[in-house]
């Protein structure tokens, strides 16, 4: 597959990720899977690239002391963990199943995203953003869920997050997105340690990060013209019908 064709898919995951605050994982592997890639180069090209990403997003927010460094660490350590295992777990999996296993994935967390940006409920604070119990089991899974499939660190710890501590989103949004440098390294690492098994094209990796690296910019103008909301919507029922069309086909 032409590299100019992830550089395509890179810059249309960054432009709503850039105006959501989440989704170039998820966005990313559900395109690279409807165009043939398979599952495990999808989410492994996208964590690669990602480091890039990941990191320069987490300095900024650093710099604009949008992130607490506790509870970025206790993200950080299970869900890098998590991640790891996650993205093992991906790359030796039938590959014959393997579509029909991260389709499910995406399926699924297409259907929070949407349910995030049709009903957002005000912060209720069921637990202490601080409880070291809850931050293990959130970022584990995330990790998990995020490598294994193709996408979803943002879309399940960030909501959760909001929706069950009276944390500001603010702190919120930049913490996790701090933490998910150390998620998409780990991530990374799982998939390369198992190179020989999911034939990663570095043309798939290119293309992703150069295209998301030209978009960030346009991404920023975006984000004060289209109201996140709406495209948030417009994003999660895409995402849905993708993938359950996925899911019947294989």
């Amino acid at each position: 597959m032409n590299w100019i064709v992830f550089a395509v898919v890179g810059s249309i995951a960054q432009l709503i990720d850039g105006a959501l605050g989440m989704g170039f994982g998820l966005t990313s592997s559900t395109l690279l899977v409807t165009v043939g890639a398979s599952a495990a180069v999808a989410s492994a090209a996208v964590h690669v690239a990602e480091i890039g990403t990941t990191l320069a997003s987490g300095l900024s927010h650093w710099h604009a002391e949008n992130v607490d460094k506790k509870v970025m660490i206790r993200l950080a350590i299970p869900g890098s963990i998590g991640a790891f295992l996650g993205a093992n777990f991906l790359s030796n999996i039938d590959l014959s199943k393997s579509k029909v296993f991260i389709s499910t994935i995406l399926l699924i967390l297409g259907f929070v995203l949407l349910y995030r940006n049709i009903f957002k409920s005000q912060n209720v604070n069921l637990v202490e953003i601080n409880n070291p119990k809850f931050l293990t089991f959130l970022g584990f899974s995330g990790g998990f869920i995020d490598a294994s499939g193709g996408g979803g660190w943002g879309p399940v710890v960030t909501p959760t997050i909001i929706s069950t501590t009276s944390t500001e989103p603010r702190k919120v949004i930049g913490t996790v997105s701090a933490s998910e440098f150390c998620v998409a390294l780990a991530a990374s690492l799982g998939f390369l340690i198992n190179f020989n098994k999911i034939d990663l094209d570095w043309s798939t990796v290119g293309g992703l990060a150069l295209g998301g690296m030209l978009a960030a910019p346009i991404a920023a103008k975006f984000v004060a013209k289209l109201h996140p909301k709406h495209l948030g919507i417009i994003v999660g029922i895409a995402i849905i019908t993708i993938n359950a069309v996925n899911v019947i086909r294989a």
